[in-house]
């Protein structure tokens, strides 16, 4: 069982490894949870992005200021992996340290059986990419990081993607031109395999950026317009369109407006959100089939005594929907 996961974690590398090579881009949403990467893969999307900033938020309550340890975002990546068929792509901050903590996160993560990780050029503890305050490490300290990332992704399997992730634009000092001298580097001298720019402040910049670089990038949008659509950045060259926290941002919204909404105006509140559930063009998320629950009764059937096993005529659970009975049945 063991060689077969390995296989199959094999798999997914390889087949994120041929995203990245193809003509086109790729969108990639993120989010936290192995539910949130099973949607988006019933969705019809390719891979899903484990995010720290949602970890931090989601699990723990806390900013994403490099409090989760590497043991946390390792447990949780491997449920990811687990429980989807497609490449999962991990934030793994910093490294949780200098060269030799980026290398032993590597192999754990390798471990996890995700297909890649992002390592990012800030000085610890770092900052979400969202907001203020960052500073950068030196350009050589970094390379020498994205170098043990490379030899530790070798050592195991060579198809594991290693992203080094330049958060320059917007840091202490930083601006396009270091942004790109370090993104260079971070290809030609450390062995990345994949380039995560950071705050792109311009579709100049964009796309010089996808000319200049030599390896796939990817690019998130720092610019005071509209960020480019999905067509533009393919247009520039880039080959990943990343919406980091989407699934999990829209989780938190609907979770934010159904709460007030309850306490405000009582189950008439659910009922109508219920039923726009209903009707939407999506229809409501089948959550037994999300999490495998036929699943559970494949395996009693197989293995559990006659005696053992649940009776699932005559017994019942409670209502997960709160549109009436009647107004289900509607077509």
């Amino acid at each position: 069982m063991a060689d077969g996961y390995v296989d199959a974690a094999h798999r997914k590398r390889l087949k994120f490894r041929e995203i990245l090579t193809r003509p086109g881009v790729t969108v990639m949403p993120g989010g936290f949870s192995p539910l949130y990467a099973r949607i988006a893969e019933a969705a019809g999307f390719e891979c899903f992005f484990l995010a720290g900033s949602q970890l931090s938020a989601f699990l723990y309550g806390v900013p994403d200021n490099g409090i989760v340890g590497l043991r946390d975002l390792v447990d949780h990546a491997r449920h990811l992996a687990a429980r989807t068929e497609i490449p999962i792509f991990v934030d793994a901050d910093t490294g949780f340290g200098n060269a030799v903590n980026v290398f032993y996160a590597v192999q754990e993560c390798i471990r996890a059986g995700v297909a890649g990780l992002q390592i990012e050029d800030q000085e610890a503890p770092k900052k979400s990419g969202t907001v203020a305050g960052r500073r950068c490490i030196p350009i050589d300290e970094a390379v020498g990081k994205i170098r043990a990332a490379a030899a530790a992704r070798d050592e195991l399997d060579p198809a594991f993607v290693v992203c080094a992730r330049c958060d320059v634009l917007g840091a202490e000092g930083g601006d396009f031109a270091e942004a790109l001298r370090r993104c260079v580097a971070y290809v030609r001298d450390g062995g990345a395999d994949l380039i995560w720019l950071n705050s792109v402040e311009s579709r100049e910049d964009y796309r010089r950026a996808c000319a200049e670089i030599p390896g796939p990038v990817l690019a998130l949008w720092g610019g005071r317009d509209a960020a480019p659509t999905v067509e533009e950045q393919g247009a520039f060259g880039a080959k990943i369109a990343l919406y980091p926290v989407i699934a999990a941002t829209a989780g938190l919204q609907a979770a934010w407006q159904v709460l007030n909404e309850l306490k405000a105006r009582g189950t008439a509140a659910l009922q109508e959100w219920d039923a726009r559930n209903r009707d939407s063009r999506w229809g409501r998320a089948d959550f037994g089939a999300l999490v495998g629950q036929g699943r559970i009764r494949e395996i009693e059937n197989r293995f559990l005594t006659e005696d053992a096993k649940r009776d699932y005529e005559s017994t019942w659970g409670h209502k997960t929907s709160f549109v009436p009975e009647d107004e289900e049945k509607k077509p």
